[in-house]
């Protein structure tokens, strides 16, 4: 029987309670004189603390109650005014005020007590700035969180509630879900929790809809339906007790294959899942519930596999905590929302077509998911963001890994609303002021103005381990609050952690750096430690960004001291050259802590893979633009392709990130939107690809740039030039290309760069081996002395003879010549102090030469060329492109491709949202798609064009 009320629930205590506020009363001359705010932190917020009927028995026990006037609130004011309150806007005569949901800063009033859910026993730091006001203005604050007997039980909650609401929403929304799907069904005749105004309604509504199942009036297309409830407390109770109006049959988790099969379609089946059904020890799959509480990690839950398949509706309610495995992942979420006609699923958990009158059946048979615990990234991985009252539903396509409002689409129906009780507020209400009231004897003895270490026992250890705060301090049970805090701030000056909960170190303050900054600053719960080099980039960083704490530091002769960094930070960002990834990813590795980086997985990395899988943290590489955007980019199209049945037979890729072209207007057509060291170390690296089922090998050194220099015919307005960019064979497999003839991954450069690099590599100085030249120590070594010494002149040469030997030494070709004349190499301009290789010395001064001006722009620009064969014949060519240009005066369009990318997956990896272990590249949906999708709104689009043959 649904329990409408839960009224007197203890009338012997109520009646001491009663006596006990005569005794006072009389006692003190007085009477005490208690006050009901309104709600006005939250729109939907209709409940109280107290009833009419609890405000009538204070009353009459002697109390003064003041109400606050409240339009919105269930109980109109003038129930409780006709019991005997006081209607009052100014609440100052109360000594004792109540409220439900946290009170705004401005409306605390001093030296009173309060009483609501705070929200601060965690040092939550939206709270903390009333929770400072509270002590300022030596306010006594009672949570009602923490009112808990001894087993620590708490005996004041709505959860319940939340469970009734969240299952009325669920049948209400399956109905309007299954309309949209092409299904009428009894469930369209139950509303929304808020549109009736007593329980009683709605539970008519859903007994109204129980007899048209229990006639046969459920469509069979959609076949038995199964409604899994997960969890045994408070909420999943309340959500039970409103599913079993309907003509129901309870089963065990492995009964559940058979009634979603076989199953009788005048009733609905449920199934209460507790921790020992679906969490099994990874070695044995055994359970023992105390090992699982201290060591969760031990376990993995087979939810997914053995009990989601078989259910019509989940109805989550479990407590989950970051370490716990979840109960559905975003793959799970896939696999459960199949194509009706996918030979991967097995049709005990897909459609099959046409039912037996020739009606479609469902696409699948998860319907809908009630998450009623309302935990965004928790238990469900998908479930991302909290719904609302006001627009209650969202659908999740599990294949795009998108979520979009309403009940049409294809996916799965998501109903998460956070605070599902006050749709039935008056019955709330009522439920915990049934519950409060037996303690309100205690709350009204509560003075601010009296000292916390008289009161003794004069109060009931509920309400007095339930005061946080009292007399301008913390209690002693509560003075941790402000440990956790002062921890976040100890190193504030380094730091600066009073308000954030994620610590970011990034590793290199140039090119790329700021978007990054920029973007992970934004989110007020993250403070940044940026550590340069560069005593003036430290400096401008300190001005520009806020929770940013910029670190002079260099990382090569200081690992003591990085290593010290590591350790008091959540995740490291490395924007270093790549062959300081190791060292630092090792360290990670030690401490525990998740890396990112733009860099690709070179083989030093790739080794590493194992200890990382072991420390338990995830390295997320390749998260630039290329390699990064180009992997994202590329399976997408892939994706798409293969899920029509398509297979891929050609993949060509290009990428260049460029000066504008009217900012090209050097001898070297090229301008440094990132390490200059970088751009450089590419021009040594060997390649390797696939052309029409030929593989192609480029040794290391200038081969790339001598025999694989290829016109580009795309975009003719760019006048372009590409060369092959490293060993693109590897990513036949990694992408899933196995019959593809070609695959080939490029740089694009524009026409004259090639040639003219060759031309620095005929100098040698395009090396990174140590020189005898730079080491001799030259207090002023020019670039012409430079020069001359690499290509063993003579000491006293002249300009016109060592013209000449450079001219013959890039084999006569005047181009590479004027190249060389122009960027000043054969000049008595000095030579960078304490270089070791000719290409750090090189880097250094085309950094000084080739960097952007005052207004000038760069441009990125990618192209993937894709070929895809389907069965019946047909042909596809698609074109990706992407062209983003920069912001003159602000963030490069290099910055913003590879900080934009590497900040949303740091952002990720601190909010859980990336569970993979070891070295990760960003090919999986799971990981592209958000990444993208983020990218997308932050502006960053690219463009698909599709000819079929």
């Amino acid at each position: 029987m649904f329990k409408f009320h839960h009224l007197n629930q203890n009338v012997n205590k109520m009646h001491t309670i009663n006596q006990c506020l005569r005794a006072r009363s009389l006692s003190s001359g007085t009477k005490p004189v208690i006050a009901i705010r309104r709600e006005d932190n939250v729109v939907w917020e209709r409940r109280a603390p107290l009833a009419p009927s609890h405000v009538r028995k204070l009353v009459q026990d002697g109390v003064k109650v003041l109400v606050q006037p409240a339009n919105k609130r269930a109980f109109p004011v003038q129930e409780y005014a006709a019991v005997g309150a006081v209607v009052e806007e100014n609440l100052n005569e109360a000594s004792v005020i109540l409220g439900v949901k946290q009170v705004p800063i401005e409306s605390l009033i001093p030296d009173k007590t309060y009483i609501f859910f705070s929200h601060t026993i965690k040092a939550q730091d939206e709270n903390m700035a009333m929770l400072d006001a509270v002590l300022e203005r030596n306010i006594r604050l009672i949570d009602y969180e923490k009112m808990e007997q001894d087993n620590g039980q708490r005996v004041v909650a709505f959860g319940q509630y939340a469970g009734y609401a969240g299952m009325i929403d669920i049948f209400h929304g399956m109905g309007v879900r299954l309309l949209a799907l092409g299904h009428h069904t009894p469930f369209m005749h139950i509303g929304i929790a808020h549109n009736y105004r007593t329980s009683g309604q709605a539970i008519q509504a859903v007994r109204d809809a129980g007899y048209e199942i229990s006639l046969g009036r459920m469509p069979q297309s959609i076949g038995p339906l199964t409604f899994v409830f997960t969890g045994t407390g408070n909420v999943s109770q309340g959500a039970q007790e409103v599913f079993r109006e309907l003509p129901h049959q309870y089963v065990e988790p492995h009964d559940l294959k058979n009634v979603a099969v076989h199953g009788d379609t005048s009733m609905v089946y449920g199934c209460v899942v507790d921790m020992h059904h679906h969490l099994r020890r990874k070695t044995d799959g055994g359970f023992d519930l105390q090992e699982y509480f201290n060591r969760p990690q031990l376990y993995e839950s087979v939810f997914a596999k053995e009990i989601a398949p078989y259910a019509s509706c989940i109805t989550n309610g479990i407590f989950w905590r970051p370490n716990d495995p979840r109960l559905l992942t975003t793959d799970d979420a896939e696999f459960l929302q199949q194509a009706v006609n996918s030979p991967k699923i097995s049709p005990l958990v897909r459609g099959s077509g046409l039912d037996s009158l020739g009606c479609p059946r469902l696409p699948q048979r998860l319907i809908a998911i009630g998450d009623v615990s309302a935990d965004p990234g928790g238990s469900i991985e998908f479930m991302t963001d909290c719904t609302s009252i006001d627009a209650p539903f969202d659908i999740y396509d599990a294949s795009k890994r998108e979520t979009t409002h309403g009940v049409k689409g294809p996916g799965i129906l998501m109903c998460s609303v956070d605070n599902l009780p006050a749709q039935l507020p008056r019955e709330a209400t009522q439920f915990f002021g049934d519950q409060l009231f037996p303690y309100m004897n205690d709350i009204v003895q509560n003075d601010a103005k009296s000292s916390f270490e008289n009161i003794g026992n004069n109060i009931s250890p509920v309400v007095k381990n339930a005061i946080i705060a009292s007399n301008g301090k913390l209690t002693p049970k509560y003075e941790y609050i402000q440990e956790m805090r002062r921890k976040r701030t100890q190193e504030g000056a380094m730091w600066r952690t009073s308000t954030e909960n994620h610590k970011v170190l990034v590793l290199g303050a140039g090119f790329v750096s700021e978007p990054l900054i920029d973007y992970l600053t934004k989110h007020n719960d993250t403070a940044v430690t940026v550590v340069s080099s560069q005593p003036h980039e430290v400096k401008r960083l300190l001005r520009k960004y806020k929770h940013t704490s910029p670190i002079h530091l260099d990382v090569k002769n200081e690992q003591a001291r990085l290593e010290e960094l590591i350790k008091g930070h959540d995740l490291v960002v490395s924007l270093l050259p790549y062959t300081l990834h190791p060292d630092v990813a090792s360290l990670c590795i030690a401490h525990k802590k998740n890396m990112v980086t733009a860099s690709y997985v070179s083989p030093a990395m790739k080794k590493l893979h194992d200890s990382a899988l072991d420390a338990g943290i995830s390295v997320v590489m390749e998260v630039g633009l290329d390699p990064g955007l180009d992997h994202m980019l590329a399976m997408e199209c892939f994706d798409d392709i293969t899920a029509r049945g398509g297979e891929i037979s050609s993949f060509i890729s290009w990428c260049g990130g460029l000066p504008a072209p009217e900012a090209s207007d050097n001898p070297l057509r090229y301008k440094f939107s990132w390490s200059p060291m970088g751009v450089l170390m590419v021009t040594l690296a060997p390649s390797k690809y696939l052309m029409n089922g030929q593989i192609v090998e480029m040794e290391e050194g200038g081969d790339n740039y001598r025999k694989g220099c290829l016109p580009i015919s795309f975009m003719p307005g760019f006048n372009l030039e590409g060369l092959p960019n490293r060993d693109s064979t590897s990513y036949k497999d990694a992408y899933g290309l196995k019959d593809a003839h070609t695959v080939f991954r490029g740089t694009l450069r524009y026409k004259g760069y090639a040639d003219a690099i060759i031309g620095l590599q005929n100098l040698g100085i395009v090396s990174l081996q140590p020189s005898p030249v730079l080491a001799e120590g030259i207090p002023s070594l020019s670039w012409k002395q430079f020069i001359s010494k690499t290509l063993d002149a003579d000491e006293d040469i002249s300009a016109e003879d060592l013209r000449d030997l450079v001219f013959n030494t890039v084999e006569q070709k005047e181009s590479r010549l004027a190249v060389i004349e122009g960027l000043g190499l054969l000049s008595d301009t000095s030579v960078h102090a304490g270089c070791e290789t000719p290409m750090e010395a090189l880097a250094h001064h085309l950094l000084s030469k080739l960097t952007f001006g005052e207004g000038e722009r760069d441009v990125i620009i990618m192209r993937h060329e894709v070929e895809a064969i389907f069965k019946n014949g047909k042909t596809e060519q698609h074109s990706v492109d992407l062209v983003e240009y920069g912001i003159p005066n602000g963030y490069t369009a290099m910055a913003k491709t590879v900080g934009y990318p590497c900040a949303i997956a740091a952002r990720m990896l601190l909010l859980g949202k990336i569970q993979d272990k070891g070295m990760i590249t960003p090919l999986k949906k799971q990981i592209y798609q958000p990444l993208l999708k983020e990218l997308r709104r932050l502006g960053i689009q690219s463009k698909t064009n599709v000819v079929s043959q």
